[in-house]
């Protein structure tokens, strides 16, 4: 690994070091008003071992960036990571971690319940052919199932 430090953040984390599933405060951002942006590492899958498969993970992206806002106003954007991985979550002047894990748990128990993904259709979605509702309430079983790891980051 590079000792260079990186611009991006998840580019300095060691990704060798890291035990998915986890929720991990990534970085803050404040704004010349004050507001702050907290941005989360949501990682379901371990990196260099397994990912998410493409419809599924659009799905998921798709229910998360939905369902997360009936519980919530933080939310400014859950993002999934290019290598498939996991999803970024960003929250507006939101600095409550156990808050975070309880908005993303109710969220995923949407998602198990959910009987369409919104916005997959060709007026809303740039590739409405890919997806799977079922591959992406099997991703949030699975990491609903961990639930108690989630904290953890490191092996």
């Amino acid at each position: 690994m590079s000792e260079q430090q990186m611009n991006v953040e998840s580019f300095n984390l060691d990704h060798t070091k890291v035990k998915a599933p986890y929720v991990r405060l990534a970085g803050v951002k404040v704004g010349d008003n004050g507001d702050q942006i907290h941005k989360y590492d949501m990682r379901i899958c371990q990196p260099n071992q397994a990912h998410m498969e493409m419809p599924a993970l659009h799905s998921l992206e798709h229910l998360l960036a939905e369902l997360s806002r009936n519980h919530t106003d933080k939310v400014v954007d859950i993002s999934p990571m290019g290598c498939q991985t996991g999803f970024y979550v960003a929250l507006i002047n939101h600095d409550d971690y156990d808050d975070v894990l309880e908005l993303l748990r109710k969220t995923l128990e949407d998602i198990l319940v959910a009987e369409e993904v919104p916005a997959c259709n060709e007026m809303q979605c740039g590739w409405a052919a890919s997806h799977s509702l079922e591959g992406a309430q099997q991703i949030a079983r699975e990491f609903l199932a961990k639930r108690d790891e989630w904290r953890s980051v490191f092996a």
